[in-house]
């Protein structure tokens, strides 16, 4: 299987958009879901009920909101930190979504690791996509201390915030995923993964974008909308 670099992530989104008609909000949707049917099947609501997703301001956010709403439909309780918003009604929708289900969607930043792992028993990283380029902004370093102290297992959202896309863990960034759901295709960063599950979601692929760029994906099992890759 081969794990993509940062241009060629970029062009797949692009060719998806242009070449195949998807619209954002119908990939955003099919990532969310196949996210919280991956995160189900790593960690089981009895255990981990209560979870923390934080979403950033772009499309890996996005799919953060629909993990979310998707997650309160199995029998988790899902709290959204989401503290840079847009104006783009997309985004607003999902927000609106999710408030609609009994969601609790704020700007208030976690105080402290301690307060989050008293809290919450999972923590969903939906921040920082295959876009990002370091180093973090100052307005989401609280949050990374947040993530980089907690004892609570993490699980990211095709890249592990504060990672560059290609190299991997970045010294004044370094969180350490318990879970990484890649999305479409794995990213180079991936290669870095240590002692973590490894999924793969986005039943979306068209085979002949499969071919184009020589991904060799693995095959999902009958209906499932996730392969676990180790």
């Amino acid at each position: 299987m081969k794990y993509l670099n940062q241009q060629e992530a970029i062009s797949v989104d692009e060719e998806l958009f242009n070449e195949y008609k998807f619209s954002v909000d119908q990939l955003m949707e099919l990532a969310g879901l196949s996210c919280a049917h991956a995160i189900a099947d790593a960690y089981t609501p009895d255990r981990t009920n209560k979870v923390l997703i934080c979403c950033g301001p772009g499309n890996n956010g996005g799919d953060g909101l629909v993990v979310a709403r998707h997650l309160s439909l199995m029998n988790y309780e899902p709290y959204v930190y989401y503290p840079k918003r847009t104006d783009k009604d997309l985004f607003k929708n999902l927000q609106h979504q999710a408030e609609c289900m009994g969601i609790a969607v704020t700007v208030d930043c976690p105080v402290s690791a301690s307060a989050v792992d008293s809290e919450f028993g999972l923590i969903v990283d939906a921040l920082f996509g295959f876009s990002f380029k370091v180093p973090v902004r100052e307005a989401f370093r609280p949050i990374m201390e947040v993530l980089q102290k907690t004892t609570l297992p993490i699980v990211s959202v095709d890249i592990p915030s504060g990672w560059d896309v290609e190299l991997g863990p970045q010294s004044d960034c370094d969180i350490k995923p318990d879970c990484l759901i890649s999305l479409t295709a794995p990213k180079l960063c991936a290669k870095h993964l240590a002692n973590a599950k490894h999924y793969l979601g986005g039943r979306f692929v068209p085979k002949k974008l499969e071919e184009k760029y020589s991904m060799s994906l693995p095959q999902y099992k009958g209906r499932d909308l996730f392969v676990r890759l180790s």
